[in-house]
């Protein structure tokens, strides 16, 4: 493992240290800007919104609830008191059968079994959720900036490889030019390389409208303009992005699920317990309280209310096993997801071996390149070869090079997807 971080140090400042330039757009900045920007992040004020607004409602289940209401009726017989023996002059009003009646109620809730307390903890859990699916999204861009960022930095390292290569191009140009003006090499030698030199030209065109495209694309994810000539800086790790510790997004989001199923657990329990609540009741109607008064007169009722609701309890038992169903489903996707990433940094783990060892022979190779060129160099100014065999060694190394570079961006890149998959990046 110590081997594999050293190479893949290396590797890392070799591609930026070699040529010194100044610092640029770094990945991490990428990264934040992207988030920054992205329209899913506008979603995050809204569900804060919501729940600040849904917890307030809640918390005025224990204020002072008043409910208004009033009736006027007719009904078809009254009560007669025939009591016997009543005293001569005692007359007793007999009420009439259109009766008037209004209501003011007034309930304050004492105790609802913890019931609005589990009630808030569930929006706010529930908004919890919401938002970490948000940040697991959110974290999906880094594999898009990834892919993005890196095809810029291997297209940056192409163009340097088109100056090495014009720059030999350019040497064998003059020898050879050399030799034709003295008359000891032909004219079509010169014209190869030339042609060759065009090529090159024309290649790097490609690369800097293929790096500009990628650009542009980039400018889209961090919103805002970049000149086509941007740089951008090589990523910078440290010894601890192989640790095999994940701290994905994903693992808090079905933490949070499993804390919000427990909430629901005891809302399930406090919806079944009793509760009590003050009540008064005032009104004015006749006729009152005194059935025997047949006048408007106002009246009141007070007292202490009790409610228990026995009829979820039917249902207790089943309830809770559902959620206890969704508990282990909650529990098998989070298997699932570490299984899967573990197997994911186990090939990059293995990708990065690979990448390790084919760099230590790409090196030798292009040692071995140079000096094949160089003698083909001496060749030709001695005019031993022709110009496409000098041309022939030239893009061999250049190959070498190419497969170099390959090798070089590929192990940034694992070392970076090692970092994004475990959750460090």
């Amino acid at each position: 493992m110590k081997r594999i971080l050293i190479i893949i140090i290396n590797y890392s400042f070799l591609i930026i240290n070699s040529n010194g330039q100044e610092p640029g757009l770094s990945l991490q900045k990428a990264y934040e800007l992207a988030q920054q920007n992205y329209p899913l992040i506008k979603q995050r004020e809204l569900i804060k919104q919501t729940s600040d607004y849904s917890v307030s409602n809640l918390g005025k289940g224990f204020l002072p609830q008043l409910f208004l209401s009033g009736q006027a009726t007719y009904q078809s017989a009254v009560t007669e008191p025939n009591l016997p023996g009543t005293p001569p002059g005692v007359i007793v009003q007999i009420l009439d059968k259109d009766q008037y009646k209004l209501l003011a109620d007034v309930n304050q809730l004492i105790y609802d079994g913890g019931a609005i307390k589990q009630q808030k903890n569930i929006q706010e859990l529930s908004d919890d959720v919401e938002e970490q699916k948000i940040e697991v999204e959110l974290y999906k861009l880094k594999e898009r900036i990834n892919q993005v960022f890196l095809g810029v930095l291997f297209l940056d390292e192409q163009l340097k490889q088109v100056d090495l290569i014009k720059a030999d191009l350019d040497n064998g140009i003059k020898r050879v030019e050399a030799q034709v003006n003295n008359g000891v090499a032909f004219k079509s030698n010169l014209n190869v390389l030339k042609a060759e030199l065009l090529k090159t030209d024309q290649r790097a065109i490609e690369l800097r409208s293929s790096r500009k495209g990628y650009i542009d694309v980039l400018s889209l994810f961090v919103n805002q303009h970049l000149p086509e000539n941007t740089k951008l800086e090589t990523p910078v790790t440290d010894g601890s992005v192989l640790s095999s510790d994940i701290q994905r997004p994903e693992l808090k989001l079905y933490s949070t699920q499993e804390k919000l199923l427990g909430s629901q657990f005891n809302l399930v329990d406090s919806r079944n317990r009793p509760k009590a609540s003050f009540f008064f009741q005032g009104g004015y109607g006749r006729p009152g309280l005194n059935f025997f008064k047949n006048d408007f007169d106002f009246f009141y009722t007070t007292g202490i209310r009790l409610n228990w609701s026995i009829g979820g309890l039917y249902t207790e038992k089943k309830e809770k096993k559902i959620l206890e169903l969704n508990l282990k489903t909650i529990d098998i996707q989070k298997e699932v997801f570490v299984f899967n990433t573990n197997t994911q940094l186990k090939q990059q783990q293995s990708e990065l071996e690979k990448l390790q060892k084919l760099i230590g022979t790409d090196n030798e190779i292009i040692d071995l390149r140079i000096k094949v060129k160089d003698a083909a160099k001496a060749q030709l100014e001695n005019g031993v070869i022709t110009a496409n065999d000098y041309l022939r060694e030239v893009n061999a190394e250049d190959q070498a090079r190419q497969t170099l570079i390959s090798h070089q961006i590929q192990l940034l890149q694992a070392l970076i997807n090692y970092q994004t998959i475990s959750g460090k990046q």
